[in-house]
């Protein structure tokens, strides 16, 4: 299988709320969920916060799973955190 290349192309903000309404809504709140779960990683660096940690990458491997199941380009990971320069 050939992966698609990602395109650095912008998308105006009212066609990807189209697409965006076309998904199923299992998939929609996965991807609000892993998104929510990156934010939170993000957020929880301290050693001290390592529950938090814990649950913020089981919420980002379960809304992965469920994101893969439809769409593989869609799964979230370390890459998509906020913050990093890629």
């Amino acid at each position: 299988m050939i992966a698609l290349p990602r395109l650095n192309v912008p998308i105006p903000d009212a066609v990807a709320d189209l697409s965006g309404r076309h998904l199923p809504q299992r998939v929609r709140q996965a991807r609000r969920q892993s998104w929510e779960a990156c934010l939170h990683l993000s957020l929880c660096r301290h050693p001290r916060y390592e529950e938090g940690r814990q649950l913020a990458l089981a919420g980002i491997a379960a809304a992965s799973k469920v994101l893969g199941a439809h769409n593989p380009n869609l799964m979230h990971g370390w890459g998509d955190l906020p913050g990093l320069n890629r």
